[in-house]
């Protein structure tokens, strides 16, 4: 077996190559798209007054989980701004948004389209499974070719390995979807576009964000591998902390990391299942709401016989 050897490493590498010399003004595309909605986002949440930034984040928790939720917020979101990591969380947190909000965006559709098509979800399988377990470091590798270094290349490998559970996540509740219930669209003669939009997608609504949670973690984890290719942010904090052998830099960047992922994750759950949050503002309007809607299907009283003389 001596020389033998099958240059699969070679193959990838010439295929980056072709697609940097040939495609080159579609990536100068998607780097300019991708460095203008990060920075643009970013300055929205460092222009704003750093208390109301905290209050309507408060207000979030409290709108769709709990006061304790609201009052955690306060507290920890004043945690981070006493450790001076306030506008590192912010670029974090931009950078995290966007890539959810893309990964969602290319998730669930490819999620709806395996879960409707077996040929499809054949090919989708390996594919996600690929992608999860290929260490994260190497999708930095083309991602530098392609972009250089900076934001660019650490939002799309966050993409990239954030991805695969919004697409798994959303063909799971798809097809978990109770089959006599689509059936009864069918005998209503509703169209396939209907039972999805009017059956199949509330009733996975749950799974489906339970998938956008597991995105938002996992574009979260890949804040420190961002940071290696330059993209500022907490990730950086905690690069140059490793450089330096700087604890305390280290531990604050990497607890400001936890807080941030802890209020998307209990934001995020929450919004999965809102009727269990009884305490949510939402809750509380939606329980006043019912309390004063008449109930219609009660039939009135009837009046009381006149006495007899």
């Amino acid at each position: 077996m001596d020389g033998f050897r099958i240059p699969i490493g070679s193959w990838v590498d010439a295929g980056v190559d072709w697609v940097r010399d040939n495609l080159d003004g579609l990536l100068t595309v998607i780097a300019v798209t991708v460095r203008w909605l990060v920075e643009s986002l970013t300055d929205v949440l460092l222009d704003a007054p750093i208390v109301m930034a905290i209050v309507v984040a408060a207000l979030i928790g409290w709108l769709v989980r709990s006061w304790q939720l609201a009052v955690g917020t306060v507290v920890s979101f004043a945690l981070i701004l006493g450790m001076g990591q306030w506008v590192t969380s912010m670029q974090t947190l931009a950078l995290v948004l966007v890539a959810t909000v893309v990964a969602v965006a290319i998730s669930v559709p490819l999620g709806i389209w395996s879960a409707r098509n077996d040929t499809v979800r054949a090919v989708m399988k390996p594919v996600m499974d690929f992608m999860q377990t290929m260490p994260a470091f190497v999708y930095l590798i083309p991602a530098i070719t392609f972009f250089s270094i900076g934001v660019v290349p650490g939002l799309v490998s966050t993409v990239i390995f954030a991805l695969p559970p919004g697409v798994r996540l959303t063909e799971l509740g798809i097809r978990g979807v109770d089959s006599e219930t689509v059936e009864a669209g069918h005998a209503f003669g509703a169209t396939p576009g209907q039972i999805l939009r009017g059956i199949q997608l509330p009733l996975a609504m749950p799974t489906i964000m339970a998938g956008v949670n597991q995105v938002i973690m996992l574009a979260l984890s890949m804040a420190v591998v961002a940071g290696i290719v330059g993209a500022d942010g907490l990730g950086k904090e905690v690069v140059e902390s490793i450089s330096t052998v700087n604890l305390a830099k280290g531990v604050e960047a990497g607890l400001s990391v936890v807080i941030l992922a802890v209020y998307l994750d209990r934001v995020t759950a929450a919004l999965g299942t809102p009727s269990a949050y009884r305490s949510s503002l939402l809750g509380v309007l939606r329980r006043r709401r019912s309390a004063t809607t008449p109930n219609r299907e009660t039939p009135a009283a009837a009046p009381h016989p006149a006495p007899v003389a």
